[in-house]
Formats: structure tokens, sequence, C-alpha cells
């Protein structure tokens, strides 16, 4: 791998070559600026303005060009509209071909253009990046804010590529309806949907996409599941290889246990309370007997990431033991009167927790023009599961019992499960096919050239990154061997994170603040689903189904919300300011669920869970998303990814929300809302506060 600097002059449009950042005059500025300071020629503030100005030169040199080029392109594309004209009123074939090809060629241009602004918001991120290492100033959150907010922003021209989206309309309109349509000349504006799409048009919207960072509901659910992508199979040769590791039912399989795993911890919910009181326990132990379950993931996370570097058939061989063994020990603890064995049985079902290999499985299986698909399917059928959990414990309403062994509404889920489970495991032994691990160990090792001739295959490889974030491999310092923090040498520049210390060294601030905010919105959500049916029954007096129909209703508003905020919303707002305003949200949801009056109705809890749950939905995705760009690439593969690093974050969340709650219990159900309520609201203060502090970070 070579650094950003070679890769920049390797991969600069000749006759563009003069328009680029000067990268390698900034590097070593940044060192001469050192040097300066050690010396005592120069202080802080002198270095702070030399550096502003050099950047803001740089910027502005990039900006004019681009406009220049902007309007070069729109020029052409006016009088090709005028050449359009004519032959629509005398139709000619091959002058709508020649046509066609013209719009191609501009087409090319502007994919080429993109690529240039591409290049040169990366080399400002990491110049900015290298400056605040270098000095341990917090440089580039005063650069962005004071440059972004003013009305002449300069720095908002690279970044929101302002202009760029008019040609691209036009540019796409003028395609598209030059497709040939049995003679229709029918507008896109009329029949979007159904329009031919030239192969141009697809290269320029995913370019666009990527560069603006817009998101349509699939990708937004996609980046719930926190599978990263590195960047796209580039060649005919890498698509055959994904090709050869990917088999459907194999795919379907790991959905349907991912499914069944979320049913299988949300179940019990309405009912854990009853089980406990029916065996001499306390109702509030329920806390205890739900999180126990999340106790075990956490180690079982981190065995099954590591498993999946080997084999993804056997952990979900195992995996299906032991959850259905689990499940077997959950409703045999009735019979038992035993409560030990009730929380070994949801020991056991944490322990065949495998989420982590069925990401994996998605990530490294699944051919990357599928993987979004893959990905929200990964997130849709964990919210899914989430929503039948509850759905499927109120309708286990029946008694009776079968040589001693009891099944009432307590022991049901636990052989409704099992039984799930056995199945699962039967059409696992005979459908499952292990990818060639073979292939994979060729498609690690492969280094092929880069030439020099920019061509529609390098254009769409080079684009395939998001333009916006910092998601380029940590490579090696420039041609003076100087080597930031934040940099491995060039042999490990792409090695995956080998332990929990290691990757926790590749978490820049924002990110740990990310994961704060998951912490606290997976905390939030646990207090709140946990504690439902004893809150409910000492307030409301509320039987299993109802509390089960509650907690379905909730479950159920995942999707829409993911919809309406991946269509729409996001595309509307930056996720940071969505982050923010989310976190606010989910704070207003838990101070209204607080107890300060003598009565405490119905509505208010409703309104406030609600509140709360949607808020933290949200919050999740937008987290997520924002989390899968920025985090660092190492951390997309190998056993301690990102993946691992946010569940690890979401579950011990909930193991510490479920002890609160079985802790709060001995001080008495009267006073177990409030006090379960306080460490959400101190904790939610704090990340937004945070997230206040690192907020321009965040772009």
């Amino acid at each position: 791998m070579v650094n950003f600097g070679k890769k920049l002059m390797a991969d600069q449009i000749p006759e563009w070559k003069g328009y680029y950042i000067n990268y390698k005059l900034m590097k070593k500025k940044v060192k001469q600026y050192g040097q300066q300071l050690q010396q005592g020629e120069k202080d802080r503030r002198r270095v702070l303005k030399d550096f502003s100005k050099m950047l803001d030169d740089q910027i502005e040199k990039i900006v004019l060009f681009l406009l220049e080029q902007q309007g070069m392109l729109a020029s052409r594309i006016e009088k090709l509209a005028k050449q359009r004209a004519i032959l629509q009123e005398q139709p000619d074939i091959s002058g709508i071909a020649e046509l066609r090809e013209a719009y191609r060629e501009v087409g090319l241009d502007l994919i080429k253009l993109l690529k240039f602004v591409d290049l040169n918001a990366t080399g400002i991120r990491k110049i900015l990046k290298k400056f605040d290492k270098r000095f341990g100033y917090r440089f580039t959150d005063y650069y962005v804010t004071s440059r972004s907010n003013h009305p002449y922003s300069q720095l908002q021209q690279v970044f929101k590529h302002v202009g760029v989206g008019a040609v691209v309309g036009a540019l796409s309109r003028n395609l598209a309806e030059l497709q040939e349509r049995q003679g229709s000349y029918l507008s896109i504006y009329d029949q979007p949907s159904s329009a031919l799409k030239d192969p141009i048009i697809d290269m320029i919207n995913s370019s666009v996409d990527k560069l603006t960072r817009s998101t349509n509901f699939l990708r937004f659910l996609g980046q719930h599941a926190l599978i990263v992508d590195e960047e796209s199979p580039s060649t005919a040769g890498e698509e055959e290889i994904e090709d050869q590791k990917y088999h459907f039912m194999s795919l379907m399989l790991n959905l349907v246990n991912t499914f069944l795993y979320m049913v299988n911890t949300y179940i019990i919910v309405p009912t854990a309370d009853d089980y406990s009181v029916s065996l001499g326990a306390a109702s509030t132990v329920c806390g205890v007997v739900i999180g126990s379950m999340a106790v075990a993931q956490i180690f079982s996370s981190v065995y099954f990431s590591a498993w999946s570097n080997k084999s993804y058939f056997k952990p979900l061989i195992f995996s299906s033991i032991v959850l259905f063994l689990g499940n077997v020990c959950y409703a045999i603890a009735y019979d038992m009167k035993s409560l030990t064995v009730l929380i070994i049985g949801r020991l056991l079902c944490g322990m065949g927790s495998a989420r982590a290999v069925n990401r994996r499985y998605i990530s490294d299986c699944v051919p990357a023009r599928i993987r979004m698909q893959a990905s929200a399917g990964f997130v849709s059928a964990s919210a899914l599961g989430m929503a039948c959990g509850p759905a499927l414990a109120g309708l286990l309403q029946w008694k009776f019992k079968i040589y001693m062994v009891t099944f009432n509404q307590a022991t049901l889920p636990g052989w409704v499960m099992a039984v799930a489970w056995l199945l699962y495991l039967v059409w696992l032994s005979f459908s499952f096919k292990e990818p060639n691990r073979a292939t994979e160990v060729n498609d690690a090792t492969q280094n092929p050239a880069s030439g020099q001739r920019v061509d529609i295959g390098q254009l769409e490889n080079g684009l395939a990154r998001p333009l916006l974030t910092d998601s380029e491999n940590k490579q090696n310092g420039d041609e003076d061997e100087e080597i930031d923090d934040s940099e491995e040498a060039a042999e490990d520049s792409r090695k995956p994170a080998t332990s929990i210390g290691s990757a926790y060294r590749l978490l820049t601030p924002s990110v740990k603040v990310q994961l704060l905010i998951y912490f606290m919105l997976k905390y939030a959500m646990e207090i709140l689903l946990s504690e439902s049916s004893v809150i409910t029954n000492h307030y409301f007096s509320w039987n299993t189904s109802a509390v089960a129909i509650f907690l379905a209703i909730l479950g159920l508003t995942v999707l829409p919300v993911n919809a309406v905020v991946g269509t729409y919303i996001s595309n509307m707002f930056e996720d940071r300011q969505l982050l923010m305003v989310s976190q606010i949200t989910l704070l207003v949801g838990i101070i209204f669920s607080f107890k300060v009056t003598s009565t405490y109705s119905v509505v208010q809890y409703v309104a406030s869970a609600l509140i709360t749950f949607v808020s933290a939905e949200v919050l999740e995705g937008v987290n997520l998303s924002l989390l899968s760009s920025v985090m660092s690439s190492r951390l997309s593969r190998g056993t301690y990814n990102g993946g691992l690093l946010s569940t690890e974050a979401g579950t011990l969340a909930r193991v510490v929300a479920d002890c609160t709650i079985t802790a709060a219990g001995y001080l008495g159900v009267g006073k177990l809302l409030n006090i379960t309520l306080l460490p959400s609201l101190v904790i939610c203060a704090t990340s937004i506060t945070c997230t206040f502090l690192t907020y321009n970070s965040l772009f």
C-alpha cells in the first residue's frame, strides 16, 4: 500500500495536475511548523494563522477550478439540448445514437470531476487530522466551524459540492429520455420507476450518492447492521470470487438465525416477573432472568467472532444446540422449582448468540452488489423478531400437563423456542454450504496494479468509497518518514485489530462518543422493556396479554420509523443534526416517564414509552449510520471488528440496565420506576454534552 501522497499523485488527471491540493507541500509545512515551534522561531498563534491562510488558498484554488469545470459541463449540456430539440422535430436514429454517446462523454467527464472532489476532500481531511495530531490542537473544530458557517464558504463547495447536483440532474434526465422506449418520449418525471437507465447514469448516481452521503431506506437499514463496505470489487475476477463464496440458502439460514434469536430474547419479557414469583423470588428478579442472557452474550460474541475466522457452519451448529438446551432448561425450571436452573437456561441461550457470525457471513460472503440488501435483511429480521417475541408470548396462554411436565404461560415460551431451534438445526444440517476459504485467501492477497489511463472501471472503483469520510486505510508517512500516531507501517496498514486494546486505540474521540450514545440508548430501551411487566402490573393491573400487545406494538414501530427517517428525514438533515435532536427527544421521553404526582396514568406511561422507544430507534439508526462511515476500515475485518465493539457496548448496557432493575426492586416496586430512570437521565445528559463537545468532528 502506498501512502496518500503517492496515491494522490498516481490518481491525478494529468491535465488537472495544478488544481489538486498540494498535499506534499502542506505535510512539509506541518513538519516545518513543528521545528519552528521547538526552536522558538514562531509562536502557536502565528502557526495557526499561517496554516489557515495556506489551507484557505488551497481550497480556493480547488473551488475555482471546480466551478469552472461545472460551467463547462453545463455549457456542453446546453449545446446538446439544442441538438436534441432538433432531433425531436426530425427524428434520426443515427443522430440519436451520436447524441447519446455525446451525453455519455459528458457523463464520464462528470465522474472525473467527482473523483477530483473525492481526492481533494480526502486530502483536506487528512491534512487537518495530521495538523491536530502533530500539535495537539483542536484546529479542525475551529477551521470547519468558522469556514462552514460563513455565508461565502468555499469549504462547503468542496464538501457539499454546490452546483454539481444541477449538472447531474440535467445529464441524467437527458440520457434517460434518449433511451429507446418503443417510440415514447415520456419524461423520467412521468414514469421514474419504469425509465430504462443508461449504465453511465447508474455510475453517476452511485458516485453522487457517496458524495452527498444521501441515503434511502435500504441503505439506512443496511448501516444499522454496521456491516462496513470496504470497497466494491472492481474486476470481473473479484466478482467471480465473491459469487463462488455466496450461497442464497446459507444467507437465509443466517437471517433466520437472527430472527429466532431476537424472538428468543424478547419472548420471555411479558412473563418473566410471574415466572420469578412462581419460583419464590421477587417480581423484580425478572431483571436478572432477562439480563443473564445478555451477560453470556458479552463473552459469546467474542468467541463466535473468532470462530467465524475459520468456519461459519460449525458455530451455527453449536449455537443451535446450546440454544435448544438453554430453552429446555428454562422450561423445566418450573417443575424443578429452581431459580438457578432458570438462570442457567438463560445463560446458555446467551452463550448461543451467533449474531457475530451472521454479521460476518454477510460482510465476507455476500457479493457487494447485494450486500446492502442482505444487511437490510439482517436489521429487518432483528426488528421482526423483536416484535414477534412478545406477541407470541401473548398467544401462549394455555395451561396443561403431559407426564408431570407443566405447560403454561411461563414455560411455553421455552418449549416453543426449543422446538424452533431443533427444527432450525435440522434445516441447517442439510442446507448450509460452507464457503470456500481458499477464495477468501486469494481475494485478500490480490494486489492489482493501477494503470495511468482513466477509464470507466477505474472511475467506478475510485468512487466506491464515501467521499466525505476518512475511510482511507491508515498508511505510512511521507518521504521524510514522518509517521502519525494514527498511521501504521505499510505492511500493517490493512491488518485488522488483534485485541480489544488495539481496537480501542483505533477509536477516535468522536467514535468513542458514538459508542457511548449506543450504550445510552440500549440502556434506556432495556429499562423500558424489561420492567414493563412489573410497572404496568403495579400501576395499571395489566395482564400478560396486555403487556405482550404493548411490547409488540413498540416493536412494530421499528421498520416504519426507519422507513421515514431513511427515506425522507436523513436526506433533509445531516446525520450529526439528527444525532443531537434524537438525543434531546429521548431525554424528553425519559423526563416525561417519571412519576412526579400521586397518580400515574396509562396515557402518560404509553406516551412517554413511545417517545423514548421511537427516539431511541431513530438514534440507533443515525448513530450506526454515522459510525459505519467514520470508523477505521481496520475495524471492518477480523475478530475485533466494529460490529463486535458496538454489540459489546449494547450488550453491556443491557446487563447494567437489568441489574439496575433487580437492585432497585429491593427498595420496593413503588420506587422502581423513578430509581431506574435516574441513571438513564444522567447518561443521556452526559451523551448530549459529549456530542456537543465533538459536534464539529462528526462529519
